[in-house]
C-alpha cells in the first residue's frame, strides 16, 4: 500500500475518531446541563417580556447593555441574548431605532458599526460585545422584512367584496 494512502487513511481515522468523541462530550453537556440552561433561558425571555411591555425599543436597549456589562460566561450571554429579543419584540416601537444598522451579511460596514456602538456604549470584547450587537442587527432585519411583508400583504390581498344589493320596495314589485 502506498505511503499517501496509509496517511490518508489515519487522517480519516483521527478525525472520524474525534468527531464520535466530540458528539459523545456533546451529548453528555447537554445531558448534564440542558435542562438547566433550558430553565435559565426560558425565564430570561419571560423577563424580557415584561420588561418590554413596559418600556420601548431603547428602553429594552439600555437595560440589556447594562447587563452586557455583568456578563460573566456564556451562560450569562445566552441569557442576555433571550432577555433583550424577547423585550425588543414586545416593546413599543422608537422611531429610528433600526436607522443605520447595517444587515448582518454587510461585513464591513457590520463590523464598523458594532465596534461604534461596542465603544459608545463602554462594552469591550470581554463582555462579548459585537454578538449582543449582531442580536439588535438580527431584530431590525427581522423587523424591516416584517414591514415589508405587512405592506405587500395588504396591497395584494382580494380586493374587498362588493356591496350587497339593497332591497327596495321598488324591486319587489317589479318582482
Amino acid at each position: 500500500m502506498p505511503t499517501w494512502v496509509k496517511v490518508f487513511l489515519a487522517v480519516v481515522i483521527i478525525a472520524a475518531v474525534l468527531g464520535v468523541g466530540a458528539f459523545v462530550a456533546g451529548l453528555l453537556v447537554v445531558r448534564r446541563y440542558g435542562p438547566e440552561l433550558v430553565q435559565e433561558n426560558r425565564q430570561a425571555m419571560e423577563e424580557g417580556q415584561e420588561y418590554g411591555r413596559r418600556t420601548d425599543d431603547v428602553g429594552c436597549l439600555n437595560e440589556a447593555v447594562a447587563r452586557q456589562a455583568r456578563v460573566g460566561g456564556f451562560r450569562d450571554m445566552l441569557k442576555n441574548n433571550f432577555f433583550v429579543r424577547s423585550c425588543l419584540e414586545v416593546a413599543r416601537p422608537t422611531p429610528g431605532f433600526c436607522d443605520g444598522v447595517p444587515g448582518r451579511l454587510d461585513f464591513m460596514k457590520s463590523i464598523a458599526w458594532q465596534a461604534q456602538e461596542c465603544k459608545r456604549y463602554g462594552l469591550g470584547p470581554e463582555q462579548q460585545c459585537s454578538q449582543f450587537f449582531q442580536q439588535i442587527q438580527q431584530f431590525c432585519e427581522e423587523r424591516s422584512t416584517r414591514k415589508v411583508f405587512n405592506t405587500n400583504d395588504n396591497a395584494g390581498g382580494p380586493p374587498p367584496p362588493p356591496p350587497a344589493p339593497k332591497s327596495t320596495e321598488k324591486t319587489l314589485k317589479r318582482l
